[in-house]
């Protein structure tokens, strides 16, 4: 049997475990925040368009994200919006959406 509650305490201790990165160094963490956020939208049956506003973050964070995969080298500016933007999405999964 699925539980929610498990899942969003186990989210919430991955959450904090990468903070620390996230203010130290940014480039490598946001991909493994972005596996965080790609399991919660899995977990949550989130579906692409229904909500415009994560759907516009998760762009922004990805689209950085993919740049740093492809070794580009990326303002420091460009991933405190990606910090931002993943951060927007979390709190977002953890308050609003609940599991089916």
């Amino acid at each position: 049997m699925h539980e929610p509650g498990l899942d969003q305490h186990e989210w919430r201790t991955q959450w904090e475990a990468l903070e620390p990165d996230l203010a130290d160094s940014p480039a490598e963490a946001l991909p493994e925040v972005g596996r965080l956020i790609d399991e919660m939208l899995d977990d949550r049956g989130y579906e692409v368009a229904s909500d415009p506003e994560i759907d516009r973050e998760l762009e922004i964070a990805r689209e950085i994200v993919q740049r740093l995969d492809a070794g580009e080298t990326v303002d420091p500016g460009d991933l405190g919006m990606a910090v931002n933007a993943y951060r927007s999405v979390y709190e977002q999964l953890a308050t609003e959406y609940r599991s089916p």
